[in-house]
């Protein structure tokens, strides 16, 4: 099981740095855990952007993100200082099949292959010395989990370079960047 979730997450940030790497954008996968670097750091040197990407997938109905990699985004967002504009982006992607156990049996439905682009950077910037694990639920909600607690969180969708744009209609409670 471990050798499948390796990798569906190797196969999103492949696919999320061939898709970065358009354009002014140069992006690079690092490697994740194993080198104690973001998944994926991608660059717009024209227009002075930096993001640090902690990309997760998965089957289920929620997927997380742990302090220590909120940590290693927020370490390289403010080693560049130099760029005018620095995110860390949680990259959510909720695969089209839904996992569950029914019998003692792994059953799978069909469902919407959903992404969500989340900035992270107020979670980092309030709590410094104490980073909350995040959560994403499928219908694209985020909560806060610490000492025990889960407070919902408003985390701002951003709408990577290779999105096109949506009708502002549907963009509410959306922030755009670098639309294309």
């Amino acid at each position: 099981m471990g050798n499948i979730r390796r990798s569906r997450g190797y196969a999103f940030e492949h696919t999320l740095v061939q898709k970065l790497n358009r354009g002014p954008w140069h992006a690079r996968r690092l490697g994740g855990s194993s080198t104690g670097l973001p998944d994926i750091v991608a660059v717009n040197n024209i227009d002075s952007i930096l993001l640090t990407i902690e990309a997760k997938s998965g089957t289920s109905d929620i997927l997380y993100v742990p302090q220590d990699q909120l940590e290693r985004c927020m370490v390289i967002r403010d080693m560049f200082g130099v760029y005018s504009t620095r995110h860390i982006i949680l990259a959510f992607k909720f695969m089209n099949k839904k996992r569950f156990r029914r019998k003692n049996k792994t059953v799978y439905e069909s469902r919407k292959l959903l992404e969500y682009y989340k900035i992270a950077d107020s979670v980092a910037d309030a709590n410094r010395g104490d980073l909350p694990i995040i959560k994403c639920t499928y219908d694209g909600k985020t909560y806060a989990l610490n000492n025990n607690k889960t407070i919902s969180l408003d985390l701002p969708s951003y709408s990577m370079p290779f999105q096109k744009a949506a009708p502002i209609s549907a963009m509410q409670g959306t922030t755009l960047k670098n639309p294309v």
